[in-house]
Formats: structure tokens, sequence, C-alpha cells
């Protein structure tokens, strides 16, 4: 990944996401990360070898039982490369902010992850350094 990919991780880190690795850790198929917050989640998706060309972010509610991998419903959504997925995402207002979406919308294909992609490889819980707003628990497959 690209040293600007690098820096708006490290943010993502930061700022308390949990990250799901899928495939080779020296060359992923695709990371997922996720930011929970009461009453939905904001995940990003990663695809490729490099991550570059392919990502995906999207803002969806909170219900019980609910994988935020797997959204019904999402308020916003963004398909770009990664670098401007994840400023798009790291932009985005908190829940609740008088700027935040709140519509619900049908969610592009390209938020679901494929169907026979597997387990993680490995899961990088939120940073334990400081108070996570919000716990993050790995996402059940």
């Amino acid at each position: 990944m690209s040293t600007q990919i690098d820096a708006l991780f490290a943010e993502l880190r930061r700022q308390s996401w949990g990250t799901w690795v899928f495939g080779p850790k020296d060359g992923p198929d695709i990371v997922a990360s996720v930011r929970r917050w009461p009453t939905c989640s904001d995940v990003v998706i990663l695809r490729g070898e490099d991550g570059e060309n392919d990502a995906t972010a999207y803002r969806t509610a909170t219900l019980p039982g609910a994988d935020p991998l797997m959204p019904e419903l999402v308020s916003w959504q963004y398909h770009s490369s990664a670098v401007w997925t994840l400023r798009a995402v790291l932009a985005l207002p908190e829940p609740g902010h008088v700027e935040a979406p709140i519509a619900m919308l049908r969610p592009d294909p390209l938020c679901f992850l494929p169907p026979d992609l597997g387990r993680p490889i490995s899961y990088r819980p939120p940073s334990i350094s400081g108070d996570p707003p919000h716990p993050t628990r790995p996402i059940p497959r």
C-alpha cells in the first residue's frame, strides 16, 4: 500500500476502527474496517492485491444481530480509489451532527463482501491507547 494509504489507516486506528484482513497478509484480497457508533457503523472495504484502485465506504444502521459487513440499508455510500474513499469516510460527520447523513438507501452491490470469501486471516481490534468511544467485537462469520 502507498504511504498515503498507510497514513489514512493510521488515522482509522487512532479513531478506534477494527480491521479484518482476508487473504495473505503480504497481499490481502480484501481489508475491511469498521467503526461502531451507538446507532450505526461506518465501514470501509478495500479490494484487490494493492487495495488502491477499488474501495467502498458506507454508513449502516446498527440493528440487533446485524452484521455491518452485510448492510440491509445505508445512509451514505462512496465508491472510488482507496485514497479518496478513506478520505471521504474520515470526513463523514459523526452520527447526530447536523450534517450527518440520515436518508435510508439501498446499498450498492459494492457494499458487500463476496459470499465465498471465507473467514478473515487476521483481526486488529480498535486501538487500546485511550478509551475507545464504543467497544467493538469481531463480527461472526
